[in-house]
Parts: C-alpha cells; sequence; structure tokens
C-alpha cells in the first residue's frame, strides 16, 4: 500500500476500533489527547485511515506494556522526529552523491584540460 492509500480515511469508527481491538470511546479519549486524528467526513463522521489503525495498534501495543498514554505520546513523538531526521539525513545523503559525483566531473575536465595542454605545448616545440 503506498503512503497515499494508507492515509486515506475510509473507516468509521467501529470499524476502527475492531481493527484495533479497542472499543469506540478507547478511540474518541485517544483523539481528545491527540494520539490519532482522524479525518471527518462532510456529515462529522470520523474517519480513520490504515495508518490511524497502525498508530492505534501501536498504541495498544505500548499500553499493553504498561506505558502511560504520556509516554505513549512521548514515544510516538520521538519516532516522528527520527523518521524526520532520517528522511532529511537521506535528502542529504543524495545531495552529497549528487556533489560527489560533480566534482569527480570537474576533476577529470581538469586533468584533461591539463594533458591536452602539455600535448599542445609538445607540438608547438616539435613544430619549432
Amino acid at each position: 500500500m503506498s503512503g497515499h492509500d494508507r492515509n486515506r480515511p475510509l473507516y468509521m469508527i467501529s470499524v476502527a476500533a475492531e481493527l484495533a481491538g479497542v472499543h469506540p470511546q478507547t478511540l474518541r479519549v485517544y483523539e481528545s489527547k491527540g494520539l490519532v486524528a482522524p479525518k471527518r467526513s462532510a456529515g462529522n463522521t470520523r474517519l480513520y485511515s490504515q495508518a490511524d489503525i497502525e498508530q492505534l495498534e501501536l498504541i495498544g501495543e505500548l499500553t499493553a506494556e504498561g506505558i502511560n498514554l504520556a509516554g505513549v505520546m512521548r514515544i510516538i513523538d520521538l519516532q516522528d522526529r527520527l523518521t524526520k531526521r532520517e528522511d532529511e539525513a537521506e535528502t542529504q545523503r543524495r545531495r552529497m552523491n549528487r556533489l560527489e559525483a560533480r566534482l569527480h566531473e570537474f576533476e577529470m575536465r581538469q586533468k584533461i584540460t591539463a594533458l591536452v595542454h602539455v600535448e599542445t605545448q609538445a607540438i608547438c616545440k616539435w613544430n619549432e
């Protein structure tokens, strides 16, 4: 499933609760705490995406390990920040690779230019 598809709101609260293995009221609590942010239909019905379901499953795993909601919020925040930093690092790696390729090309052109210059001088001396 692509990133866009994962974020498409599909599931009403009853289906999302069943998929996540929690009561619909629990989803409302999670929403009020900012742990999940379902989209709303034109009729104001909560609609959860696959990404929301995965987030709810993570919340369930963490709370089952005895982590309270404040701790869950902190873990999710740290995960989000880590993902952002990893994305930034990957962008910088790609940029560095492009710059290294350009530098290599520039160095090769300098070497070729220097060789042509030496050969040109040798030809001129030979013709004298």
